[in-house]
């Protein structure tokens, strides 16, 4: 009698179970390779190749760097009419305040290039710089109160985890340019504040080779990236090669997607060993880079150094790098840790706009920066002349954008006399993510993907394009 082996029996006589998965799995193929289409067919002209996004995790005080309101000056310690509330909800922190005193902005305002935008002439004074290059956005708004669902929020379109980040989304829609890097790369800055997770930069249900490779500070910027003790490049190369072989046998049998994305992650690990080192090298710099970026561009986890990379990545052809840095959120001490925060991003962050412009790159490169929320008008705790804290702000706060075809020198929006309602143009989270996918030349309503039954985009069923801001 002869005899089989169970994996002989499974290929000769399929299972019920391998059948149905089998064919589900193709039939998702054939659906991913159709809505692929779909993304990359004729839509709005293309003005960005790429987007750096610099996110400020805390939440920066609109009222203290873009916003400003001369006019508290005259309201500083009275009580925010109620009329200004309008029974709007406030965080747990400040609800049981016997007292919300306005606090006006200790720092100083001014116009800055010939556009005239408005700064604070105190904390950005390298921005003030480059203000004809900025559009300012004065009225974003959000719905999350708390900052890991409004970060969250910023980053997937939802506030629950399980949804693919926007990095994600513009890898699966666009691919990526440089077969030795990723279409996506996330990095944090070296420093305390609000918790980052990994899903942030996160696939969600998308296949997963779209998720975003981290870039850490240290000896390995990219974990498990380098031959373990004792093994040569030949014989990594070899071990992949059998892997690909196995791999590529149970995707015969299965027809399981992410067996081809692992087998792809696999290879691109094996040449990033040759293009990471490389890009992470920054001795070869001039030295007019660090007087441009500052001193903190040589030391890998800074800000700066974050930034320099940004660009080293833009200009080899990754589509969406973003950086996460902390220490925004301001319930006390506000003046120090602002000035604090601005000390470690100003000069790197107009930097990186000088230094894109010098090369060329400006002009299809879309720079982002800006935090989850703002920060309210009243003192968080007791209101003193040497300080004060103020709470999270979703009603209205700012963001600024440069390059990347959007109509520099201006501002957009309007808030009220206390910066706590919006009053005119108001932009909501899905408007920023609509306009961003329409400058890489995506139709934010073309752009999805079916998982469980339905339909899904970044922008869910919301967004605008923020007109103003595209011309």
């Amino acid at each position: 009698m002869s005899c089989l082996l169970p994996d002989d029996s499974a290929r000769v006589l399929p299972s019920r179970r391998v059948f149905l998965s089998s064919s589900s799995a193709m039939l998702g193929a054939a659906a991913l390779a159709s809505l692929v289409r779909a993304a990359q067919a004729p839509g709005p002209m293309a003005k960005a190749k790429r987007i750096i996004y610099l996110f400020q995790s805390g939440g920066p005080s609109q009222l203290d760097l873009f916003d400003p309101k001369p006019q508290l000056d005259q309201f500083h310690g009275q009580e925010v009419p109620a009329s200004v509330f309008n029974g709007q909800r406030l965080t747990g922190m400040t609800a049981g305040q016997a007292s919300f005193p306005v606090a006006r902005s200790t720092f100083n305002f001014k116009r800055a290039g010939q556009s005239g935008q408005w700064l604070n002439a105190d904390l950005l004074p390298h921005l003030a710089e480059v203000a004809d290059d900025l559009s300012v956005i004065r009225s974003m708004h959000t719905e999350a109160i708390n900052h890991d669902p409004a970060i969250t929020f910023f980053q997937t379109g939802f506030q629950l985890a399980g949804r693919p980040s926007i990095g994600a989304w513009l890898s699966y829609g666009l691919g990526s340019e440089n077969a030795n890097l990723p279409a996506f790369v996330a990095m944090t800055s070296n420093r305390s504040g609000q918790s980052l997770y990994d899903r942030l930069w996160g696939a969600g249900f998308l296949p997963s080779q779209h998720q975003g490779v981290r870039f850490r500070s240290g000896k390995d910027p990219v974990l498990y990236l380098n031959n373990p003790k004792g093994m040569s490049s030949g014989l990594r190369r070899k071990t992949l090669d059998h892997l690909g072989a196995l791999n590529r046998i149970h995707h015969q049998e299965y027809y399981d997607p992410e067996i081809e994305t692992r087998i792809a992650q696999y290879e691109m690990a094996f040449r990033m060993q040759m293009s990471v080192p490389e890009l992470t090298d920054v001795s070869n710099e001039p030295e007019s880079t660090f007087k441009l970026y500052g001193e903190d561009a040589r030391k890998p986890g800074t800000y700066a150094y974050n930034i320099l990379m940004a660009r080293r990545l833009s200009e080899r052809g990754v589509r969406f790098v973003q950086l996460f840095h902390r220490g925004w959120d301001t319930h006390s001490g506000l003046a120090g840790q602002l000035t604090q925060r601005c000390r470690e991003t100003d000069q790197a962050s107009a930097a990186l706009l000088t230094d894109l412009k010098q090369r060329g790159l400006l002009d299809d490169t879309l720079v982002v920066w800006g935090g989850e929320f703002g920060r309210t008008v009243y003192s968080q705790g007791n209101l003193t002349p040497k300080g004060f804290g103020r709470d999270h702000h979703p009603r209205c706060f700012s963001m600024w954008l440069a390059g990347g075809g959007i109509k520099a020198g201006q501002s957009i929006g309007e808030t009220d006399d206390y910066s706590y309602n919006i009053v005119r143009d108001p932009v909501s989270v899905h408007d920023l993510h609509a306009t961003l996918l329409h400058q890489m030349g995506i139709d934010h309503k073309k752009l999805t993907f079916k998982f469980q039954g339905r339909h899904y985009r970044l922008t869910d069923v919301h967004g605008e394009l923020i007109k103003p801001l595209i011309g």
